[in-house]
């Protein structure tokens, strides 16, 4: 009885907001981990890894920031290729 209620007011009120509004889903650990990985040993932009990954680019930024240190914790490291710039490695 009360569900039925509850539903009939939620159907009544307007919506606040539209349909698909609201926070997106972060992606999970391995993709986080996949995207921090390929931008660390490929160089791959940030808006690419977005692009890829179907997120915006500031997602993208927060998960290579809390990312990053997990492989260096683990002795894993992306040594720069001239310059201080890491560079596609050419086929």
């Amino acid at each position: 009885m009360w569900h039925g209620q509850h539903q009939s007011t939620r159907a009544a009120r307007p919506r606040r907001r539209a349909v698909g509004a609201g926070a997106k889903h972060k992606p999970v650990f391995v993709d986080r981990l996949l995207a921090t990985l390929v931008h660390l040993r490929h160089g791959v932009t940030h808006d690419l890894l977005a692009c890829w990954f179907g997120v915006d680019r500031s997602t993208i930024t927060r998960a290579i920031g809390e990312a990053r240190p997990l492989p260096a914790q683990r002795g894993c490291t992306a040594a720069p290729v001239g310059h201080g710039v890491m560079r596609l490695r050419e086929v």
